[in-house]
């Protein structure tokens, strides 16, 4: 199976990168919701979050503070979003676990999603569902 980050990481394909170290690579998303957007990614191969190493996902959260910190002093940003699609139906289009940092701007035009509310003792019996399914430690 071909993937297109593996190929980034191997600068087999070019990007505009922004950050790597020996465990993570960063670079501009070529297609932006906001200027600057970046997509951070672990130099292993993992398919989504799930399935990545813990030890993978603590380079990468590190990766994406240095990033957020520089992003927003460089950028003079207002805020930004952190942002993991995982799966298709949640938007994930690259089957290569990767994280959004997304710059925010005062009066940008992007909206946060819309919130719902709970039905009566809706929230208790999902939350013992997920409870029941947490792996034990």
């Amino acid at each position: 199976m071909h993937c297109i980050f593996c190929s980034i990481i191997k600068k087999e394909i070019k990007s505009e990168i922004i950050y790597e170290d020996n465990y993570t690579i960063a670079f501009l998303d070529i297609a932006p919701i906001s200027s600057g957007h970046v997509l951070v990614i672990p130099k292993l191969h993992f398919t989504n979050l799930t399935e990545t190493d813990p030890l993978m996902l603590a380079y990468v959260m590190q990766s994406a503070q240095k990033i957020a910190g520089a992003m927003a002093k460089a950028l003079k940003l207002s805020g930004y979003n952190i942002l993991i699609n995982n799966g298709a139906v949640a938007g994930q289009i690259i089957d290569h676990f990767h994280l959004h940092i997304i710059p925010r701007r005062a009066k940008d035009g992007l909206e946060a999603w819309p919130q719902g509310e709970y039905q009566a003792s809706e929230a208790g019996q999902i939350a013992k569902k997920i409870i029941a399914s947490l792996p034990k430690s």
